[in-house]
């Protein structure tokens, strides 16, 4: 049963737990490094890396989705974000403002759906894996301009996300993932969510992937601005469950999961894969690369949120920033936990005597909830 307590008259919650309250339990064997493989599919396409770069204007751009994906991982482009609202979307991020206020104004501009085809076609035309985020307030009316330029993936993609999306006296704009998804021919990954249940529903339209989490981060701010939080790895064991039961209740399908956010070393990684993830999403360890767009500054998308923005703009300032290849595949020239990552991810499957993601999901854990 799961562990509750009570914190009131007639009132019990459960107890959730975020990453770095657990640590991994190496077994009896252990493997060299090179003996163990990261390799991550989604329907009929294959990563060296298991992991996505968040779809953050400040990570993704259509330049350096090629790089990432060069580098094994799959980039994901904001459908919704800058380049899709201005035509040099290189210059106005260049003179973005750190306030909220000046994103605010600079992502108030509408999206383009013809720009939104052109960055389509100019990834088809580097030949990368397309994969391109919608909202799910917006699915409805980005959706055909994406499909038509044939996207590989589509992500929708919010805070929190359904399996039906309600919006009071309009009804063209719902979105019922069932239904939709059901026309659509490309694998879609859907989420943010943090429960069994939610994740349950969400498997059950058919989506090929499901976001754990929303991408929570130093400067994310939606736990103080809506009260909600994600113990990522009590969300992530819940939803590894919600997807075991719906392989028994489907004969077979087996739906991927994403973890999003409270990541920003290696080990956190080791953990949320050891949880039961296939793969991750990162925002703001990517940011600070030489070549993110962002120029060593992060937001997310909700940092722009005309009413509630529920996340700052964060920045560093240092000459010697580290390039997508150091941050992703080292070497490392520190111990932070923060470079390599997936080198680092690579040594903890071996440490604990895995070769497969897949394998390592059954690692052992324990709790030691005491530990900063």
């Amino acid at each position: 049963m799961p562990e509750t307590v009570e914190i009131g008259l007639g009132r019990s919650v459960r107890r959730g737990y975020h990453l770095h309250e657990l640590a991994l339990v190496p077994t009896r064997r252990t493997r060299a490094s090179a003996g163990v493989s990261t390799s991550w599919q989604i329907d009929a396409h294959t990563f060296s890396l298991p992991f996505a770069a968040a779809p953050s204007d400040a990570v993704v751009s259509p330049t350096t989705a090629v790089e990432i994906e060069r580098l094994g991982g799959l980039a994901v482009l904001d459908g919704e974000g800058l380049w899709s609202r201005y035509e040099d979307a290189a210059s106005e991020l260049a003179s973005l403002g750190p306030s909220t206020a000046a994103l605010q104004e600079a992502y108030a501009k509408p999206v383009s759906p013809e720009l939104l085809r052109r960055r389509i076609r100019d990834l088809r035309a580097a030949g990368v894996t397309v994969a391109v985020r919608l909202s799910p307030q917006h699915t409805v009316e980005l959706a055909d301009a994406a499909l038509s330029e044939g996207v590989d993936i589509l992500v929708i993609q919010g805070t929190v996300i359904s399996a039906e999306h309600v919006i009071a006296n309009d009804e063209k704009s719902a979105l019922n993932l069932k239904t939709f998804l059901a026309d659509v021919d490309v694998p879609v990954i859907v989420g943010g969510c943090g429960d069994y249940q939610t994740a349950l529903h969400l498997m059950r339209t058919g989506a090929a992937g499901v976001i754990v989490g929303y991408g929570a981060h130093a400067g994310s701010s939606t736990d103080r601005a809506l009260g909600i939080d994600v113990p990522m790895a009590t969300a992530i064991v819940d939803a590894a469950a919600a997807r075991r039961d719906y392989l028994d209740e489907t004969g077979g399908r087996y739906v991927h999961l994403i973890a999003y956010g409270d990541m920003g070393s290696g080990g956190d990684i080791a953990k949320a894969l050891a949880c039961g993830a296939d793969a991750v999403m990162l925002g703001e360890p990517l940011a600070f690369a030489a070549e993110a767009p962002g120029d060593g500054r992060f937001w997310d998308v909700t940092a722009s949120h005309p009413r509630v923005p529920r996340s700052v703009v964060l920045s560093v300032e240092d000459d010697e920033r580290p390039t997508f290849e150091e941050l992703l595949l080292g070497p490392a020239h520190d111990a932070s936990g923060q470079r390599n990552l997936f080198g680092s991810v690579r040594r903890a499957m071996a440490k604990c005597g895995y070769s497969s993601v897949k394998e390592f999901q059954k690692a052992g854990l324990v709790l030691h909830s005491g530990r900063p």
